[in-house]
């Protein structure tokens, strides 16, 4: 029976998605991309704000509809959203079959087992579940030269905008030896670059060990053969400790970038939220990075009208902005998620002046993400690169730098006169910048 799989979010639901698609695989199941084909259609969904809701939602509906126009005889729903509104899914769209909450993914080839004999399932299980290894393995969607090793599940901050930790549970550590375990085999699939998330990737280990564990895993990781990239998301910046700024530094796989979100920068809107840190210690955290590194690229994301922020504390916030000078910046507008404090709270900020808001950051990240691709070009003439593609249309190359990361940050477009396959490494030589984006010319003296 062919399945057609949806996954939609984050790349830490990636990671769920490639879990699911290898259980299927091993329990005998086929998979199209022919929405006509389908025998078995699963949505893993997403609800973090509301535009990723609405586009869960959309996605069930449309697949739904393969009930009557195709050959759909199961309909999955997992995910976030499925976590999160499960008797209302099965209450309000009659042709899901099966609601499988985040903590039970490894149960999806029984659930359609279940189903395809009659029975209509939902599947949840504690959110407080150990994290293992997974044993049927992942089945990569990312190309099989890069892929995203989640470190953690569930989060324990408890901003007070954010749903995660009542859909995702709290903050469960993969033991390390399971992790390690992953990373080899993925290596030897033929992995290049391992991009470690979690919601937070900075307090790996505390509930398993008692402290944080990172810098040890990274060292771990680092001795596996195949693997040339290590890249690190989601790190929160009052976690960064000096040991794992030290690890970094000294471990030349590891890439000099480095992700933060910090989501604020005025103290008053910053405690509304529930962050653990003030702008005072921020500037710190981010002078300390940028001393100890200093080729280190910051990628963080910002958050604009948040309930009762003042034109005062907007302002405050561009001043940092422009004066940061971050080499990748994300600004989502506020969304209130029902469940959370921040809905509740009063002095609710309309749409118009959030969408103003964030416009207004944009343009002024904008400047500054131009002159660092101009910096980039005069500062580093040639660039260690991991090829990703070919446009055969402009007779050019894609690739990434160390201070890109995947789907979310620029890209490099090279020509060369060889010919070249996606997760080499080659030198290039940049030479200009294309407003995000680097371009350049393979260096004569490539290496793999």
């Amino acid at each position: 029976m062919k399945v057609l799989f949806v996954s939609l979010g984050c790349d830490k639901n990636l990671v769920d998605s490639e879990v699911m698609l290898a259980a299927l695989g091993r329990s005998g199941y086929a998979f199209t991309q022919e929405r006509e084909e389908a025998d078995i259609a699963v949505v893993n969904t997403c609800c973090f704000i509301n535009d990723a809701k609405e586009e869960s939602i959309q996605a069930i509906l449309e697949t739904a509809k393969l009930k009557e126009n195709g050959r759909l005889k199961v309909l999955v729903v997992a995910g976030c959203l499925a976590q999160r509104y499960q008797e209302e899914i099965q209450k309000e769209i009659e042709e899901v079959d099966a609601v499988v909450g985040t903590a039970a993914i490894d149960t999806l080839p029984q659930v359609i087992g279940d189903v395809l004999e009659g029975k209509r399932r939902n599947c949840f299980l504690p959110l407080t579940t150990p994290q293992g290894p997974h044993k049927d393995g992942r089945f990569l969607t990312t190309g099989g030269h890069y892929a995203y090793l989640k470190i953690a599940e569930g989060c324990d901050k408890h901003c007070t905008y954010c749903i995660i930790p009542r859909i995702r549970g709290r903050y469960r550590s993969v033991p390390m030896e399971a992790l390690i375990s992953e990373a080899e085999e993925l290596a030897e699939g033929g992995v290049k670059e391992l991009i470690v998330v979690a919601q937070e990737t900075t307090l790996y280990g505390m509930d398993l060990y008692g402290e944080k564990r990172l810098p040890g895993l990274l060292h771990a990781l680092c001795r596996i053969e195949g693997l040339e990239w290590i890249r690190i998301l989601y790190c929160y910046p009052e976690e960064i400790t000096k040991e794992l700024i030290q690890t970094i530094k000294e471990e030349p796989k590891i890439c000099h970038y480095l992700d933060l979100p910090i989501q604020h920068a005025s103290d008053t809107v910053l405690g509304r939220m529930g962050r653990r840190t003030t702008q005072k210690e921020l500037r710190e955290i981010i002078g300390r990075l940028r001393r100890e590194i200093p080729d280190i690229c910051l990628r963080t994301t910002l958050i604009t009208g948040f309930p009762q922020e003042s034109q005062e504390d907007f302002e405050e916030l561009y001043r940092f902005v422009n004066e940061m000078e971050f080499d990748r910046l994300g600004i989502f507008t506020y969304s209130p998620e029902e469940g959370t404090p921040a809905a509740g709270m009063e002095g609710q900020i309309p749409e118009a002046v959030r969408e103003a808001r964030r416009a207004e950051l944009m343009e002024l990240q904008q400047a500054v993400a131009f002159d660092k691709a101009e910096e980039t070009a005069e500062r580093h003439p040639v660039l260690e690169a991991f090829v990703e593609g070919r446009l055969p249309e402009e007779d050019v190359y894609i690739a990434r730098t160390y201070k890109d990361a995947p789907e979310v940050d620029g890209l490099l477009f090279f020509r060369s006169d060889r010919e070249l396959i996606s997760g080499m490494f080659v030198r290039v030589k940049v030479t200009g910048s294309r407003d995000y984006d680097l371009t350049g010319e393979i260096d004569d003296e490539f290496a793999e």
